[in-house]
């Protein structure tokens, strides 16, 4: 099975935070149709004149920059910025797109609303499942040293997962519901959802 199953709409900061980490390639390998906002590409234009290697993102394989659409009144009353608040307008128009948003709020806003979505951790997580990278934990460490913000709850129950798959013998074991709902959150399909 192809890795390359989802659609993803995404945001500005996951965005950045792969090309920083040198990761931004795992988007184009994990998505079959990959979408920015006109609104998330301004942002993302803005930082590349302090950040060179943003330009990159404009050139990224399967890329393509979406028109800003009209926001419904239950998104626009989360008082988003405008990049959240286009990549949920874009996800609720468009069933089967997935938002890739890092911003808690939006996070709250897209599950408020029922739309599908991950994050940076997400993507770094779904392409290691997926077998595009042979682990996760060196991304995330960069991710971490060069600015992420995962809250300490999440990183543990990453860790905890992380070890499910050592050597059982010598590490605690994961709470299998917690380490559920990680996944569930960032939009990672466990073998019971498949």
């Amino acid at each position: 099975m192809s890795a390359r199953t989802r659609r993803f709409v995404t945001n500005a900061s996951p965005l950045i935070f792969l090309t920083k980490i040198d990761a931004l390639s795992l988007m184009a390998e994990l998505a079959e149709d990959l979408a920015v906002p006109s609104a998330v590409m301004a942002e993302v234009e803005a930082g590349s004149e302090s950040q060179p290697s943003l330009r990159q993102i404009g050139s990224m394989p399967g890329l393509r920059v979406e028109a800003d659409l009209p926001v419904s009144p239950e998104i626009a009353g989360w008082d988003l910025g405008p990049g959240e608040t286009q990549v949920l307008a874009f996800a609720a128009a468009n069933p089967g797109w997935q938002a890739v948003l890092d911003d808690l709020e939006a996070r709250e806003c897209a599950r408020s609303l029922g739309i599908p979505k991950t994050g940076t951790l997400g993507i770094i997580l779904r392409a290691k499942a997926a077998g595009v990278i042979p682990a996760a934990r060196p991304l995330v460490d960069k991710l971490l040293r060069n600015g992420a913000y995962l809250s300490k709850e999440l990183v543990r129950l990453w860790q905890r997962s992380e070890s499910e798959e050592g050597d059982r013998r010598t590490r605690e074991p994961a709470n299998h519901q917690a380490v559920g709902g990680l996944m569930q959150d960032l939009g990672i399909r466990t073998p019971v959802d498949a």
